[in-house]
């Protein structure tokens, strides 16, 4: 006996299971809660293929600053240090376009301070890179911002829509309203799914963007002053690492 009532029990769990969620919730709204829904699926597609993009992205300019770093003041021009670095890389940018304001300025016949022409040639470079870098992050900034109120609309048609059908029916009692109001929140929980990995990743995304801006910034500086010095003014080299062991049972055995 138990048994059997054990499974009528089941039986009915499972019926209330598929009167109620997220397809019956869409239903209930109708062809207005099914088109917010798949706009807000969009959204969330298009953030996580942005967000995992620009991460990418970010982390081979990351890699090209330690490059830099590494092997680019090592060389004794330019162009050899250049040559060094990838084609694509946004640090060879600066220097090709350094380089070419720099063979710009003699052919100019309006006499320009050089150190002018050059900072404004390297600063055109750096915005046009940071300005690529961020491509896209104005669109995780709107989704963040627009994403929950999107819900909040699927969940206020789907709330009077099942509001309109109890009214219609006759009957008022909590049983009748639970259900169908409950499940329409489920839109604004969507919402919120998709703008809190939005707004992380745009916050994420920017502070990084800041870092990258932030180097390439000093290592334009440090181009600039290269090419106005003639190539005396260059930043200090570090002793490679294989050198600098190599020194040390040197140093050790002078002493």
């Amino acid at each position: 006996m138990s048994i059997v009532f054990l499974t009528a029990a089941a039986a009915d769990q499972a019926a209330v299971a598929q009167k109620f969620g997220l397809i019956p919730a869409l239903n209930e709204g109708g062809p207005i809660s099914w088109s917010i829904f798949i706009v807000m699926v969009i959204m969330s597609v298009f953030s996580f293929y942005i967000m995992f993009t620009k991460l990418i992205e970010q982390q081979k300019v990351l890699k090209q600053a330690k490059e830099v770093q590494a092997t680019f003041w090592r060389a004794n021009s330019l162009e050899e240090g250049a040559a060094k670095l990838e084609k694509n890389s946004a640090f060879r940018q600066l220097i090709d376009d350094g380089i070419a304001a720099q063979k710009q300025h003699g052919m100019l016949t309006d006499p320009v301070e050089a150190h002018d022409w050059l900072h404004g040639a390297m600063n055109r470079s750096e915005d046009s890179i940071n300005s690529k870098l961020a491509g896209g992050l104005a669109f995780l900034a709107t989704v963040g911002a627009t994403a929950p109120f999107v819900g909040l609309l699927g969940t206020v048609i789907g709330i009077y829509s099942a509001l309109i059908k109890i009214g219609i029916a006759g009957q008022a009692d909590i049983g009748k309203i639970a259900g169908p109001v409950g499940e329409a929140l489920i839109m604004t929980a969507i919402g919120l799914f998709v703008a809190v990995p939005a707004v992380l990743a745009y916050n994420w995304l920017q502070a990084r963007n800041k870092s990258i801006a932030r180097s390439m910034s000093a290592f334009s500086n440090d181009v600039l002053g290269y090419i106005t010095s003639d190539g005396k003014v260059k930043p200090a080299v570090k002793a490679a690492p294989a050198a600098a062991a190599k020194a040390a049972p040197a140093a050790a055995a002078k002493k």
